[in-house]
């Protein structure tokens, strides 16, 4: 098995841990709950790994494929946060793993038709061996700490975030803080 195999492999058990949040009965909580924390683990894994080992093998390949996975990827964090915690009883479950699914896909298409295809050729032999084995450790690495340990996210409107609060000079050389 090498890095693209490795990936592939990820990929389809996504797809169906996702098929298998569709299709679940909405009352059986646990269950879904569980199959949440299991897709958001895993790509967690799999996003950490294709962002620090592959990406940046690959990248002379296809450039703009691979700045537009990492965009991919920030749109998937955000909906695997955004549907973390939320009830499956709730009438926006299945609107959100649908959509997940849909972006999920799509990112899956591209690299597997497009970026996949051409790593092939810029990633060979030993170095190939190599990724694959960083990319093997680091995933294991990040699927036991969790996508929560992974991702942190801050709130834009938290008193310590640089955006609560702007600096400004005022006309006598002082700084003044405006909020």
């Amino acid at each position: 098995m090498n890095a693209i195999d490795l990936l592939k492999d990820q990929h389809r058990k996504a797809e169906q841990l996702l098929g298998e949040l569709e299709n679940a009965d909405d009352g059986d909580e646990d269950k879904v709950d569980a199959l949440v924390a299991e897709l958001s683990d895993s790509l967690a894994g799999h996003m950490v790994i294709e962002e620090r080992l592959f990406y940046p093998a690959v990248r002379e390949a296809d450039a703009d494929l691979v700045l537009e996975s990492f965009e991919e990827h920030a749109v998937a964090r955000f909906a695997l946060k955004r549907l973390q915690g939320l009830s499956p009883s709730d009438p926006r479950f299945k609107a959100r793993v649908a959509t997940l699914k849909e972006l999920i896909g799509h990112h899956v298409e591209e690299e597997e038709e497009g970026l996949f295809p051409k790593a092939e050729r810029v990633v060979t032999g030993d170095t190939m061996e190599e990724l694959t084995q960083e990319m093997q450790e680091l995933f294991e690495e990040t699927v036991s700490a969790g996508f929560a340990s992974t991702y942190r996210f801050r709130s834009t409107a938290s008193k310590s975030s640089p955006r609560a609060k702007k600096t400004r000079r005022a006309p006598n050389g002082r700084s003044s803080t405006a909020r």
